[in-house]
């Protein structure tokens, strides 16, 4: 049996996969949710799950039908298990909400498309929210940003939402959109360099101090 995120996390019957297709930033059409619906008829996957990384999971797929549904949905993997990019997450920002004051869903576009391509040591989460309400839940995530119409993108790192609870620690603060990327991309290279294997950054972080970590990366 099958337990990756390509080839399906296994269930608690132990005879049935789940897979979590790719949606950035929990953005969908009408196209793309006719698609999940109409695998999910086809296949006769009976449960079809909203996740807290704003994706659709499909729960309950019989092993012999992964293959099937993967090329019938014609989509990217959303990894929900190992040492990767797991999800970012964001608000709407200035896009729709009325409360917005910066574009997070436009910043969350260009993390994705500059850490692409970057190591990643351990599972990690990013929460990228357009004012400081932080909808995107970035302080309880491995690397979160809320940003100021005034002042800029401010950026917490080693969050964690699990049974080790932990508030981020302010990275960097006044940052705009060019730096608040830099930033990441340079955290995440930092990270790398320096964590234990499969260390997330809510234990990265105290291990090392967030003092040190910010007079490494420049801040």
């Amino acid at each position: 049996m099958a337990d990756s995120a390509r080839e399906g996390i296994v269930q608690n019957d132990q005879k049935t996969l789940a897979i979590v297709p790719e949606i950035k930033f929990g953005l969908v059409t009408a196209e793309l949710l006719e698609k999940i619906a109409s695998v999910t008829r086809k296949y006769d996957i009976p449960i079809v799950k909203i996740t807290s990384a704003q994706r659709i999971a499909l729960v309950g797929i019989k092993p012999e039908d992964i293959d099937h549904v993967w090329q019938d949905l014609g989509m990217e993997v959303g990894y929900a298990v190992g040492e990767a990019i797991h999800y970012i997450q964001s608000c709407p920002g200035t896009e729709v909400c009325r409360l917005g004051q910066k574009d997070s869903l436009g910043l969350a576009g260009r993390i994705d498309e500059a850490i692409k391509d970057l190591p990643i040591p351990a599972k990690t989460k990013i929460g990228i929210s357009g004012c400081p309400l932080s909808c995107g839940e970035g302080i309880i995530r491995d690397i979160g940003l809320f940003g100021k119409k005034a002042t800029g993108w401010t950026i917490s790192i080693g969050g964690n939402s699990g049974i080790n609870a932990r508030f981020g620690d302010t990275l960097a603060t006044e940052l705009d959109d060019d730096a608040a990327v830099d930033a990441v991309v340079r955290l995440l290279k930092y990270y790398k360099e320096n964590a234990k294997p499969k260390e997330r950054l809510y234990r990265f972080v105290p291990r090392i101090g967030i003092e040190n970590i910010k007079e490494a990366l420049g801040f």
